[in-house]
């Protein structure tokens, strides 16, 4: 049995638009979008990983609050993933495009419109019906 990888990703918002990231040309699962985050380190938080991945992915320092979603994702040829979904809740600086083709700050209702990882769909669609609303923090 393949053990389980935990994924953190967080959740942006501004101005009642989030931010979403299109992976590079050259990455796996290239142009797809995604919501930024990364794998939790062995010895890591979910909490302290999405900081971290924040830092590497965007340039900013951030504060990490509650847990908006989470679930179990499954690909054909992988381990299954244990995805969570957290609201960031403040930055300090600009989000930067450092580890994506680019980024954007989108309407919630507008997201289904993007070709996202499969693995973020079922939280793209609870925030593209409204099911699920972060709160504006930045």
């Amino acid at each position: 049995m393949q053990k389980t990888l935990i994924v953190v990703a967080g959740v942006l918002c501004r101005e009642g638009k989030l931010l979403i990231g299109q992976r590079r040309a050259n990455d796996r699962h290239a142009l797809k979008w995604e919501f930024p985050g990364g794998k939790v380190k062995p010895g890591e938080t979910p909490k302290d990983a999405l900081v971290r991945e924040l830092k590497e992915e965007l340039c900013v320092d951030c504060e990490v609050g509650r847990e908006l979603a989470r679930y179990e994702h499954t690909t054909k040829g992988r381990g299954p993933l244990l995805l969570l979904f957290m609201q960031v809740e403040r930055c300090q600086g600009e989000p930067r495009a450092e580890a994506f083709e680019q980024i954007l700050w989108e309407a919630p209702e507008a997201l289904l419109e993007y070709d996202f990882l499969d693995g973020d769909l079922d939280l793209v669609r609870r925030l593209s019906r409204g099911v699920l609303k972060p709160s504006d923090t930045l």
